[in-house]
């Protein structure tokens, strides 16, 4: 029989985990296994990082709240604190926003990163296709999200890419939560009864259902504690693929490798 003591540390030492912001409740991901994943190095008023994901030879898709005055994005990294022989290091080009982002309500939280070259594809380094906008994903669905966050809600951060699966959820479970949540423009993610989610860092990073993307990190709780607001892609899927098409008309020579 377990003394009252052992039942007093167990569950401080669970509560205390609660709290862990890494992707919380996951794991680190296979070197290399999301070849599409970006780490965006932000200098604004502070310096930050978010998450994002490749969609074409220049061009990676992100959260609008991880703009800044200058972002340089790292393609091909597992632990993001080594010069690893598989980074690319580019700058961005430009960085445009969803017209209708508000940062106050966080809605259409959304931004396309036009980078300054085309990216060298290689086992590491390889774009992930836009989703169709019909297979979407449902309530109950399990996803997948990675990202390089924070460790603890006070930090640090994770140098080495972590993975979790999350599962979606009702939107009346966000409505909840949080004031603003739309259910038209954003995903419900994460089972509040399980301690997984994605957290501080993340952000900007791809919600992957069935291979696809289908959300982009968004906001949460404070605490770290699910569920989490994606941004759902499908309802950005024309501004997304016109913004692309009339950036790569204003530079041809992007079209071409450099």
């Amino acid at each position: 029989m377990q003394s009252p003591l052992l039942v007093f540390l167990l569950a401080f030492f669970l509560l205390s985990g609660a709290e862990a912001g890494e992707i919380i409740g996951g794991h680190e991901a296979k070197p290399h296994s999301l070849p599409y994943m970006a780490y965006l190095h932000i200098k604004g008023e502070e310096e930050s990082r978010c998450g994002g994901v490749l969609v074409g030879d220049n061009f990676v898709l992100t959260a609008a709240h991880c703009n800044g005055r200058s972002i340089s994005v790292t393609l091909g990294a597992h632990n993001i604190t080594k010069q690893e022989k598989t980074q690319e290091v580019i700058l961005v080009k430009r960085a445009i926003p969803h017209p209708n982002y508000k940062e106050r309500r966080s809605s259409s939280d959304i931004m396309l990163l036009q980078l300054e070259r085309n990216v060298k594809q290689t086992y590491a380094v390889k774009p992930l296709q836009l989703p169709s906008g019909e297979d979407l994903p449902r309530t109950g669905d399990n996803c997948i999200v990675a990202g390089w966050g924070q460790v603890t809600t006070q930090g640090p951060y994770s140098d080495t890419l972590q993975e979790v699966e999350l599962t979606l959820q009702k939107y009346v479970k966000c409505k909840t939560c949080f004031n603003y949540y739309n259910n038209n423009i954003e995903l419900c993610v994460g089972n509040p009864r399980e301690n997984k989610a994605s957290f501080k860092g993340d952000s900007g990073g791809p919600l992957l259902c069935k291979n696809e993307i289908q959300g982009i990190a968004s906001y949460g709780s404070k605490d770290g504690k699910p569920p989490v607001v994606y941004t759902k892609v499908a309802s950005f899927l024309p501004w997304i693929r016109e913004t692309m098409k009339g950036l790569q008309m204003q530079d041809p020579d992007d079209l071409l490798w450099n």
